[in-house]
């Protein structure tokens, strides 16, 4: 039986680049005392209140079909949410709600590019977005960021590979895998880049609730030029510690989420009430986990780096935000990938290699602060006690 086209496009995606993780995974299995710090989820569960919202919505009888573009009053807090965030108005009518960030990247990537376009993103990038742009038809073209720019994407890198198929800027701030966030003047340079090739900008702030110490986060919908290019996605998994609601949105120029809204509704014919009452509480109070989750992961941050870096040869790029840690391994004389499957295996700490990020962190390895303190301790110890002990080995 024949498939489409689309299925051909995603069909090397699978989960080849997670082998490491079912790696430790199975170790564990059969016993072995494994460190897991390969995948990232909020450390909190979710506040009892949401999950108390969503039961009270669905007893009330919440559970009719919905709006293609969401409940009213969710898209008006987002609207206020991110109105008192940028200092200008934005409307409901800008507002698209959808079953988390993923879903929203996908229906956005298929709302702006296709077949002949090319779509530039930062190179490492989060897992997914090779997928959707492909999923879309359009091209993706990977942009390398550079540790010594602190992995934030440079506007020069991505002007020099603008092609008359370039059709959308894809952007992640605060970044996955590398906690990188993208300063002002950097958005300003990306924007002039958008502004001189008619380019729209995807802005994936997922994160944006999890910055760090005295980093500063600035979205490009924040700059009022480039308002009409700019389409922001985000979700309540990160902030609200809430990953398995799947309740997520869009915010873009009226124009584009009228046109976006056919498709949407043909994919999902609406979203689910509940979950819709739920995400608005969680908007308009706040989140209540977010304060305490950044500052366990900066200070898990912090511990990471001052034991590796004083105690061994393998260097920490501290994170400006999110639940990640980059380590540089390559004074081992390891790429990241052979590295990350020895420490497995003679350390019993899982991590995973920077390859599966992208083809710029060869050398690198990352970590996931979202392990308990004592973990993230004794992932200390092996790391160094391994480390030190290639470095020992004859040449």
């Amino acid at each position: 039986m024949k498939t489409t086209a689309i299925t051909r496009r995603l069909s090397d995606l699978g989960g080849a680049k997670w082998g490491l993780h079912f790696r430790a995974q199975e170790l564990a299995a059969q016993g072995r005392d494994i460190v897991q710090l390969t995948i990232g989820e909020p450390d909190s569960p979710p506040p009892a209140a949401l999950i108390d919202a969503a039961a009270d919505a669905m007893r009330a009888g919440r559970t009719a079909y919905s709006k293609g573009e969401g409940e009213d009053g969710l898209r008006d807090a987002l609207a206020q949410r991110y109105a008192a965030r940028i200092g200008r108005a934005v409307t409901p009518a800008q507002v698209m709600c959808f079953p988390g960030t993923q879903t929203a990247l996908y229906a956005v990537l298929m709302g702006v590019a296709e077949a002949g376009c090319e779509v530039l993103v930062g190179d490492p990038m989060y897992a997914t977005y090779e997928g959707v742009v492909r999923a879309s038809g359009a091209d993706m073209v990977p942009v390398p960021l550079h540790a010594d720019n602190g992995f934030r994407l440079n506007a020069r890198d991505l002007a020099a590979r603008i092609t008359p198929r370039s059709r959308a800027i894809l952007l992640n701030t605060p970044h996955n895998p590398t906690g990188a966030v993208l300063t002002r003047a950097d958005l300003q340079a990306i924007g002039q880049v958008a502004l001189d090739h008619d380019l729209w900008i995807i802005s994936d702030e997922v994160y944006d609730e999890l910055i760090h110490d005295d980093s500063e986060f600035v979205s490009p919908l924040s700059l009022p030029e480039l308002a009409d290019r700019t389409i922001v996605v985000s979700s309540i998994s990160k902030s609200h510690a809430a990953p398995g609601f799947r309740s997520g949105w869009c915010i873009g120029p009226e124009a584009f989420t009228a046109a976006l809204l056919p498709l949407s509704e043909t994919m999902l014919f609406g979203n689910q009430p509940f979950i819709a009452d739920m995400t608005e509480l969680a908007i308009r109070q706040g989140s209540e986990v977010a304060p305490a989750m950044r500052t366990r992961f900066a200070a898990r941050a912090r511990t990471l780096a001052d034991r590796l870096d004083n105690e061994s040869p393998l260097r920490v790029l501290p994170p400006s935000a999110g639940m990640f840690a980059m380590i540089n391994v390559a004074a081992t004389g390891m790429d990241g990938e052979t590295y990350a499957h020895h420490l497995l295996e003679h350390a019993g700490v899982a991590v995973m290699p920077g390859a599966s990020f992208g083809a710029t962190l060869t050398d690198w390895v990352r970590l996931a602060l979202t392990a308990p303190d004592d973990d993230i301790a004794r992932a200390c110890d092996r790391m160094v006690a391994h480390a030190n002990s290639l470095m020992a080995q004859p040449a």
